[in-house]
């Protein structure tokens, strides 16, 4: 009987808990990431993310449980999955006195390069990066998303078969973090293995093969970010309704076939096929009238969608 191989796992964990004194932070996680993949783990403030992390790049110890990075126990075997792994967090961690090719030279020194090495991997590095023009300039002179960038081609000088990005666009403007995310495509593009942190929905959309949805130390969701909106409905129908006392009165009447609320804009939301003879019925059904609806509009589900709904936010 033929067997199917088994996957190979980039990360792999069984069962992580974390607490901090009496607060629970990790409660039972199991993950799976398949080499070469973009993996997201999204999840409000307190979640667990940043611990996550910190236990998978060896920062930490779990209380119970067991993980591999790259093939090895992040316990046992700390100091490969150290010399495997990359970690860029939410602030860059450069010198700033030094310019962009001397901090990428310092770190190829660091790994163990010779002078003449490291000056090339630093200047290949500078060039996949966009950075050569600046690569003569003091970092403190960058912008935020110039350091971001520099502090994950510091990163990579030592071509890590995981990297570690926790919340890398915090704080950059829409330019600089779409930038960031074509950064991220390509390190997948190279065969590296991005896990992701992040609180932007519409960045692990853009960039992620699969999604997990962090919630009180516990996955309420995995998939790939399709799958995880048709948890929620591929669509919804809202309807703007023509004052408060119409939109309370359909309130009562929708009860728990009310998908999305939102009392400030008069605005309720209700499942749908999209079909145009659905529309027709849900709008005939729900405004019998027609006085009570005063527009409506047809609502793809995003992963806020499902971020909202698992996480109760």
């Amino acid at each position: 009987m033929h067997r199917e191989p088994r996957p190979s796992w980039a990360i792999e964990t069984r069962g992580l808990s974390k607490a901090y004194g009496s607060v629970p932070v990790l409660k039972g996680l199991d993950l799976q990431v398949r080499r070469g993949s973009v993996f997201a783990l999204l999840g409000p403030n307190g979640a667990g993310k940043t611990t996550t992390v910190r236990i998978l790049a060896t920062l930490a110890r779990a209380d119970t449980g067991q993980a591999t990075v790259a093939g090895h126990d992040v316990v046992a075997a700390r100091s490969r999955v150290r010399r495997a792994i990359s970690l860029t967090g939410q602030y860059a961690a450069l010198d700033e006195e030094q310019t962009g090719l001397e901090n990428l030279r310092m770190m190829a020194r660091l790994r163990g390069r010779s002078p003449a090495a490291a000056r090339r991997r630093a200047a290949e590095l500078l060039e996949r990066f966009a950075l050569t023009g600046a690569g003569d300039r003091r970092v403190s002179t960058y912008s935020g998303g110039m350091r971001r960038r520099l502090d994950i081609a510091a990163g990579l000088v030592g071509d890590p078969e995981v990297v570690f990005l926790d919340e890398p666009t915090t704080g950059l403007d829409p330019r600089s973090r779409r930038t960031m995310w074509a950064t991220v495509g390509s390190l997948a593009g190279a065969g590296v293995t991005v896990f992701l942190t992040t609180q932007y929905l519409e960045e692990a959309d853009q960039l992620a093969d699969r999604v997990a949805v962090l919630d009180r130390g516990r996955i309420r969701a995995e998939g790939t970010p399709e799958e995880l909106k048709k948890t929620v409905t591929a669509q919804r129908l809202d309807l703007t309704m023509a004052g408060s006392a119409a939109y309370q009165a359909l309130v009562g009447r929708l009860g728990g076939r009310a998908l999305h609320r939102a009392p400030e804009e008069l605005v309720l939301g209700v499942a749908t096929d999209g079909s145009a003879a659905h529309v027709r019925a849900l709008l005939d059904e729900l405004d019998p009238t027609r006085e009570q609806v005063a527009r409506f509009a047809l609502h793809s589900a995003t992963l806020d969608d499902v971020f909202l709904e698992l996480t109760h936010e």
